[in-house]
C-alpha cells in the first residue's frame, strides 16, 4: 500500500459537556465533552472541510485521481455522497467518486481503494444515540482525509499491515433506525482481543519489528471495554500508547482511526514508527514509518489547535434540537422550495465550487456572470474558485427575527481578498464578537434540507483563532 502524501483533520466548532446531560435529565453523561457538528453540518460538510485541509497541504503539482468517502450516516442512500464532496472540492470531472458506507470497517476499505491508485480517502460521522444513553455521551463528530501516493513527497510509507476478521453481533443499527444497538461490553472484550492479538502479531512480524519498536500506537474502536483491554495487552511501552482524545471529542466514528493518525503527524518526527490498531467487526492494523519530508510538511493547524479553538459551552437543548430529538415550533410561513435539479446542475460550479468569474478588467462577479460589468464585453471571462480565499467583513446584520435552529442569523458582506463582494451568512460564530473588519474563511454547509434534498452552500466563519463566547 502507497504512503501518506497528506492529510487534514477537521473538528466543529461546538462541544457539549456531558455534565450537562444529567443536569437535565438526571443520568447520563459523564466527565469530558465531545464534539457536536452544528446544525448546518452533516457527513457530506465535515468531509468536504478536512479534504479541504488535506488538499491545501499536497505537494503542488500533486493531482487526486479519485476520492473514496467513508461513513455510518451517509447524508443519502440511493445516491452517492462522494459527489457532492467532489464538487466541492472543484476536482475535474475525469477523478473519480465512490462511497464506501454502513459500517464503522468501511473506513479501512476507503483507505484501501484510495491507495491502490493515488487518490483521496475521506472519512466522516456523526454520532448520536438516544438522549441519556451511553451512545450519545461517548459519541462525537469529525473527519478526516488523507491523500495516498507514493514518491519523494511521501510524509509517512507503509512498511506493514494486518487483519483478522470475525462474524459475532457486537454492535448493529438496521436500515431506518437513529441510533445503534450493542451487545453486553464483556461479550465485546471476550470477541475482539485474541483478534487483536492475532493481527498485531501477523503484522509485527511482517515488518521485522518488535512492540517495543513502536513510537506512536493508536488503538480505538467504538467497544471501549476492549479497547482498554488490547491497550493493556499490547506490551507497547507506555509513552508511545496514544490519547484517544475520546475524554474531548469523543469516538468519531468512521473517522476516528485516521483522526488520531492526523494526531500523531502534526507531533511525529522523521523515522518514527506508527501503528494504528482498530477493532471493528475483526481487527485492523496499519503500520508507517514517518521520513524526512514529515520535517518540511505543513501540518497546522493541529488537530489540538483545533480543540483549543472550539466552544465547550452548547447547551444540551441545542444538541437535542439539532439532532432531531427535540422537534421546535417551526416558523410560521410557506416552507422554503426544495432545490430543483436542473438549476442546481447549471450552476453547480458556483453552487459547490464557488467559482465565480472575473472580467478583463479584473473585476470579480459573485455569482459568476458572462457580462463584464466595466465593459460590456460577453463571454471574456476567466473562472476563479473563491472557496479557499479569505475575505473581511464590510459590514453585518444580527437578525433576531430570522428563524434558525441557532438563533439569531448573522448576514455580512464580506471582501475577499484580490476583489469580489459577497453577501452570505455567517456561522459558528458569536454576534458579540462580529464587527467590521474581522476577517473571514469560507466554509461548505448545509443550509436546509426540503422534501429529502439537501440544499448545499456555501457560508462564513471567522478565523478559527478567537477564544471562546456564549453557549447557543
Amino acid at each position: 500500500m502507497p504512503g501518506i502524501v497528506s492529510y487534514g483533520a477537521y473538528l466543529p466548532y461546538w462541544r457539549l459537556s456531558r455534565s450537562a446531560i444529567p443536569e437535565t435529565l438526571g443520568s447520563g453523561g459523564g466527565r469530558g465533552t465531545r464534539s457536536v457538528a452544528s446544525f448546518d453540518e452533516d457527513t457530506t460538510s465535515l468531509g468536504v472541510e478536512a479534504a479541504r485541509v488535506a488538499l491545501r497541504r499536497a505537494p503542488e503539482g500533486r493531482n487526486v485521481p479519485y476520492l473514496v468517502f467513508s461513513t455510518t450516516a451517509p447524508a443519502y442512500l440511493d445516491k452517492t455522497n462522494a459527489t457532492a464532496i467532489h464538487a466541492a472540492l472543484a476536482l475535474p470531472s475525469s477523478a473519480g467518486a465512490y462511497d464506501a458506507v454502513g459500517s464503522l470497517r468501511s473506513n479501512v476499505a476507503a483507505c484501501t481503494l484510495a491507495g491502490a491508485g493515488g487518490g483521496m480517502a475521506v472519512l466522516s460521522d456523526i454520532r448520536t444515540g438516544l438522549p441519556g444513553g451511553p451512545d450519545e455521551a461517548a459519541g462525537g463528530d469529525g473527519a478526516a482525509a488523507i491523500v495516498l501516493g507514493e514518491g519523494p513527497d511521501v510524509i509517512a510509507d507503509t512498511v506493514g499491515g494486518g487483519t483478522a476478521t470475525g462474524e459475532f453481533l457486537d454492535r448493529w443499527r438496521t436500515p431506518g433506525d437513529a441510533f445503534s444497538r450493542q451487545w453486553e461490553e464483556r461479550f465485546g472484550e471476550h470477541a475482539y482481543v485474541p483478534l487483536a492479538e492475532e493481527a498485531v502479531a501477523a503484522t509485527l512480524k511482517s515488518a521485522g519489528l518488535a512492540i517495543e519498536d513502536l513510537d506512536h500506537v493508536i488503538v480505538t474502536g467504538l467497544a471501549s471495554r476492549a479497547v482498554a483491554s488490547v491497550r493493556r495487552g499490547l506490551g507497547a511501552r507506555p509513552e508511545a500508547l496514544v490519547d484517544d482524545l475520546t475524554s474531548t471529542i469523543g469516538h468519531t466514528g468512521s473517522a476516528h482511526a485516521c483522526l488520531l493518525l492526523c494526531d500523531v503527524l502534526d507531533r511525529a518526527e522523521p523515522g518514527q514508527t506508527i501503528a494504528m490498531i482498530q477493532l471493528a467487526d475483526g481487527c485492523d492494523v496499519w503500520l508507517l514509518r514517518t521520513t524526512d519530508a514529515l520535517a518540511s510538511a505543513v501540518r497546522t493547524p493541529t488537530v489540538r489547535d483545533q480543540i483549543a479553538s472550539s466552544r465547550d459551552d452548547l447547551r444540551y437543548a441545542s444538541f437535542l434540537t439539532w439532532r432531531g430529538f427535540l422537534p421546535r415550533e417551526p416558523p410560521r410561513r410557506p416552507e422554503p422550495d426544495r432545490p430543483a435539479a436542473p438549476p442546481s446542475l447549471r450552476a453547480n460550479a458556483w453552487k459547490f465550487g464557488l467559482v465565480g468569474s472575473r472580467d478583463e478588467g479584473g473585476f470579480v462577479h459573485l455569482p459568476p456572470s458572462r457580462v463584464s460589468m466595466e465593459s460590456g464585453a460577453i463571454d471574456h471571462m476567466a473562472m476563479v474558485r473563491m472557496a479557499d480565499v479569505p475575505a473581511t467583513i464590510a459590514t453585518y446584520t444580527v437578525d433576531r427575527l430570522a428563524y434558525s435552529l441557532s438563533p439569531p442569523v448573522v448576514a455580512a458582506v464580506i471582501d475577499f481578498d484580490g476583489g469580489g463582494r459577497f453577501q452570505c451568512e455567517l456561522t459558528d460564530v458569536d454576534p458579540a464578537t462580529v464587527a467590521i473588519g474581522n476577517r473571514v474563511e469560507m466554509t461548505f454547509r448545509r443550509l436546509y434540507t426540503q422534501d429529502g434534498i439537501h440544499n448545499y452552500f456555501w457560508k462564513a466563519r471567522p478565523l478559527r483563532s478567537g477564544g471562546p463566547g456564549k453557549g447557543a
